[in-house]
């Protein structure tokens, strides 16, 4: 076998903060390798508290939303969709809609085409979940658009369906989409090594855990405004997690070249994962856009964004665990239901990142007549987690063991045990309950763990043009989209902090599909795939002014420093007016591409809770929760806290209030709306206490806006039963099933 050519090295200097002081230091990297982050506690900017620079526009109002956007003639597009679990529409009749002044097109949806219907009479085929989209309406207001709905008749042979996950495990469950409920998927391990391997145990438990559909409640729901007014191009305004998903389907729509249509995304209101692609809203915008020659809005309503447009899966996880008495995992089973509405679900195999010895495990597809599943933070994994923590806890409780000795025991990586050392720390684990329950009078407190993993790596998709003109003016462009975790203020900071300036020295133009490439964001690679584009292209725009002062300063360029707004060497220093005056009247340019080195993979977290509960109403308080992460490189001290903060009341949410409530018999959700579907709000936060891990010295950006929702669902539900002594295996965690559990 031929050995691999040793890479070429090379020595490159770079500016660095040392003792408080700007300076260059010469280091060693692959000759292939041009920027470079360095040693993680040595930026002017980065790994430091930043104000996001978007801040004031937000608050005062002033930045510009999809929901926001208004045209000069726009029309506002509403959907009828079917209230129907499953059923076949046999009748559609739009004939007084189209009579009400103000009413300018009705179309019905793209998947519901029948040759040969008629302008007021539309046949749609079967449907399978409520929510289904039968047609569109376009109108001069939103009102009159609703009154058009309502005097649409609309006539359904209502089929037998199933909503609920414990329907369709029975073997008589009514077909989904034409297919069986119950699918299998994988399976992995040896069953008959693992039931062998159980005979080893010193303590065994086996149990059932549930988690519900949960949700995404974006402030802002799913919509674009579609600007086409018969011509040979469009513009796109969407809600979107992804810039560039939206012009394809949009081209098809219209019946335009994808190179013809422009997509904005100024500012979203949230998506955790479910705004992805045009979508119906989209298509049917698209589709009363074409036919009226008018720009369409169309958002959803907040019912319509309960139905139809994602949730995280449900599950069903039954485990059987067995470990000695040290708390060595010696065995482990576990059949896995995703419950995923129409779609296929997602959930972590498991288990999940603990070692054992031997592991065996199933896992299905539970479908039932409900919207289909769609990625929302970490997919997969918080259920996953929820049941094995819970495991964990019930099992080192049998054995006599403290928990989170127990989880180290079973850990293999160091990193989970210094976080989880460092958050029992903060947390007071040694006042946790040694039994669950104890203590006089009605008020409980309680104290639990778990730990989590999540990818968050970056690609070579992102493309960023950085340019510099005469009067010193620094523009960074590229399509990005921000979600609201701050992409416009850490790119600032990069250029920033490369050319030796202040975030208030640097503009951002991103959110336009005519800007660079960029890719969407989903699985916390949005960070990891930009930030180091960014840095490539500050990178390249550095080493290009260089060249055009050092002869100024009769030194070569890579001895020039950039700081405070000077640049420097030989003994000179000319200020970056000056540096910038030297440039041609087209300024300077450069561009910049993800580079291999500049982003990691793999993030690791643990998280703690404090709860109280009231034995006499059930009644759980959350006290304190923590929650401590590593991410490599942290770009924003600030945002990264309100991150992990944010994961942490995600998970307070799934774990003690949120979750989906459908009637069997009618098919319907019974709580589509902020005043039925319970969220935390104000008076049920907690103190919140987010960790970032400094002890994780890698020199690379790692995204990380989702994990830290991983673990807290399973810490708090331990906390519940170290509190309470009543163990809860389905989510949420009520005070109804508190009590149930007290008098058991």
């Amino acid at each position: 076998m031929l050995q691999e050519a040793a890479k070429k090295k090379k020595k490159i200097k770079v500016p660095r903060v040392v003792n408080g002081l700007d300076t260059l230091v010469e280091i060693e990297v692959d000759d292939t390798v041009g920027a470079v982050w360095g040693p993680n506690n040595a930026h002017a900017l980065l790994n430091k508290p930043m104000t996001r620079v978007d801040a004031p526009f937000k608050t005062t109002g002033v930045a510009q939303y999809t929901h926001d956007v208004r045209l000069p003639g726009m029309l506002y597009g509403r959907m009828l969709r079917s209230p129907h679990a499953r059923a076949r529409v046999t009748k559609v009749d739009v004939s007084a809609a189209l009579k009400i002044p103000g009413v300018k097109a009705i179309v019905n949806a793209p998947a519901n085409e029948i040759e040969g219907a008629g302008d007021d009479m539309i046949k749609v085929p079967e449907i399978q979940c409520e929510g289904t989209p039968i047609v569109a309406v376009a109108a001069t207001t939103p009102e009159i658009a609703g009154d058009a709905l309502r005097s649409i008749t609309v006539e359904y042979e209502v089929l037998p369906h199933t909503v609920k996950t414990a329907t369709s495990l029975k073997p008589d469950a009514p077909k989904v989409a034409g297919e069986p409920a119950l699918k299998f998927s994988n399976k992995r391990g040896d069953k008959e090594k693992t039931d062998a391997a159980f005979a080893e145990a010193d303590a065994v438990v086996e149990a059932e855990y549930h988690t519900s559909f949960v949700h995404h409640a974006a402030l802002e729901t799913h919509g674009v405004t579609v600007d086409y007014r018969g011509g040979s191009e469009a513009t796109i305004y969407a809600s979107t997690q992804g810039t560039f998903t939206i012009g394809g389907d949009a081209a098809k729509s219209l019946g335009l070249p994808e190179s013809a249509i422009t997509v904005i995304v100024e500012n979203m209101g949230g998506g955790f994962g479910a705004k992805f692609g045009l979508g119906m809203e989209g298509m049917l915008a698209c589709k009363l856009a074409k036919e009226t020659k008018t720009p369409v809005k169309m958002m959803l309503t907040r019912q319509d964004e309960f139905v139809f447009s994602g949730n995280r899966s449900g599950s069903i996880q039954k485990l059987k665990a067995g470990a000695k008495k040290d708390g060595t995992l010696v065995a482990m089973t576990a059949t896995q239901y995703r419950s995923g509405g129409l779609g296929e679900g997602s959930q972590a195999g498991q288990p999940y990142i603990y070692r054992v010895a031997n592991s065996y495990r199933e896992v299905y597809a539970l479908r039932t007549n409900v919207d289909a599943s769609r990625a929302f933070q970490a997919p997969g994994h918080p259920q996953a987690s929820f049941a094995m923590e819970s495991l964990m806890d019930e099992l080192a409780y049998k054995l006599g063991l403290d928990a989170l000795e127990f989880r180290k025991k079973n850990l293999a990586d160091p990193a989970y045990h210094r976080q989880l050392e460092r958050g029992a720390k903060e947390i007071g684990w040694e006042r946790r309950n040694k039994t669950p329950g104890a203590g006089a009078g009605p008020l409980k407190r309680g104290i639990g763990c778990a730990v989590g993993v999540w990818g968050g790596g970056g690609g070579p998709i992102c493309k960023v043009d950085v340019n510099i003109t005469r009067d010193g003016a620094v523009l960074i462009s590229v399509g990005t989209q921000d979600l609201g975790t701050g992409t416009r203020t850490y790119t600032r900071a990069i250029v920033a902090e490369e050319l030796g300036l202040t975030l208030n020295d640097v503009r951002e133009k991103i959110g336009n599909s005519k800007l660079g490439a960029a890719n969407a964001s989903g699985g916390s690679t949005t960070a990891a795939s930009l930030a180091p584009a960014v840095k490539d292209a500050a990178f390249n725009a550095r080493l290009a002014l260089a060249e055009r002062v050092a002869p100024l300063l009769g030194v070569k360029a890579d001895e020039i420093l950039f700081s405070k707004g000077q640049l420097s060497g030989g003994g000179k220093s000319i200020s970056w007016a000056q540096a910038c005056a030297a440039l041609p009247a087209t300024g300077l340019a450069a561009r910049g591409e993800w580079k291999p080195g500049l982003s990691s993979i793999g993030v690791h977290g643990a998280a703690f809770a404090e709860v109280e509960v009231d034995v006499e109403t059930g009644y759980i308080r959350p006290v304190k929760m923590v929650h401590i992460q590593d991410v490599g490189l942290p770009l924003n001290r600030t945002a990264l806290a309100s991150q992990i903060n944010g994961g942490m009341i995600r998970a307070l949410g799934m774990a003690l209030y949120e979750g989906g409530v459908h009637d069997e018999e009618l098919g319907v959700m019974l709580n589509p709306a902020f005043n039925d579907y319970k969220m935390p709000g104000c008076l049920e936060m907690p103190e919140l206490v987010p960790i970032i891990d400094d002890g994780d010295t890698r020199e690379a950006v790692i995204g990380v806006a989702e994990p830290s929702i991983i673990p807290s669902i399973g810490a708090l539900a331990n906390a519940v039963a170290n509190a309470c002594g009543v163990r809860v295996r389905s989510l949420p965690i009520t005070p109804d099933k508190i009590l149930v559990g007290l008098m058991k």
